[in-house]
């Protein structure tokens, strides 16, 4: 089969950093280290299947109720992979665009936020959609704040990246069968896939095995 997929629309849930450091007496921030790695890793394969857009959740905002340490970790974490792999996925033509609320976010990093989204803006190679700060209820509400249209069109413009599509697949990792507040608007025809690895397990092999499972389907979008 060839590497292209029909999907070109992708989202993924990148569930398991967690449990893959507690399985292996690893601190939960280097679960969240490898998570990234794998992030970048499938952020290249999807370029070569063909996906145009790719979105990863990767901070909701539930996950402020997580221990103070991880949340800092991550934040710094983040702030720190901003600063290392903007410049190289620019050069790679990787447009970057992150979606969420910014006003719990620390200031330094807000800035990071917008100097990535500025030094990538006119790539069109794919576009990567980072759902940090996010929640699908969360998006709707603060839509429905400056909302004042008629049209599910008019709606779906208020929303935190009115240019991204809605996609045509969602991959969730670690055996989760929930979509857990993520981008509940824009997969109200999406197709899903569970898949049982852990996401620093999710390898080339495991998303191409979730694309082909999406290839099969027929998708009717409510007609026969």
């Amino acid at each position: 089969m060839s590497d292209a997929s029909v999907a070109k629309y992708v989202a993924i849930i990148t569930d398991g950093n967690g449990r893959w450091a507690q399985q292996r007496g690893l601190a939960p921030i280097e679960g969240h280290e490898a998570g990234a790695d794998v992030v970048k890793a499938r952020l290249r394969d999807a370029v070569e299947f063909g996906i145009e857009e790719l979105t990863v959740f990767s901070f909701s905002t539930e996950n402020w109720t997580r221990p103070r340490d991880e949340v800092d970790g991550l934040m710094a974490m983040f702030a720190e992979r901003i600063d290392r792999e903007t410049p190289e996925l620019d050069e790679e033509g990787v447009r970057m665009r992150f979606i969420g609320r910014r006003e719990r976010l620390d200031a330094t990093l807000v800035e990071r936020i917008d100097w990535a989204e500025r030094m990538t803006a006119a790539n069109d190679r794919i576009t990567l959609f980072v759902c940090f700060n996010y929640g699908g209820r969360a998006e709707i509400v603060d839509a429905a704040r400056s909302f004042d249209g008629d049209t599910e069109e008019d709606f779906a413009a208020h929303l935190y990246a009115p240019e991204m599509h809605d996609p045509d697949l969602l991959i969730r990792t670690s055996g989760e069968q929930r979509i857990s507040n993520y981008l509940l608007w824009q997969c109200a025809y999406s197709e899903f896939v569970f898949r049982d690895e852990l996401w620093p397990d999710f390898d080339r092999e495991a998303f191409r095995a979730a694309l082909d499972e999406f290839d099969a389907r027929r998708r009717r979008f409510g007609a026969r």
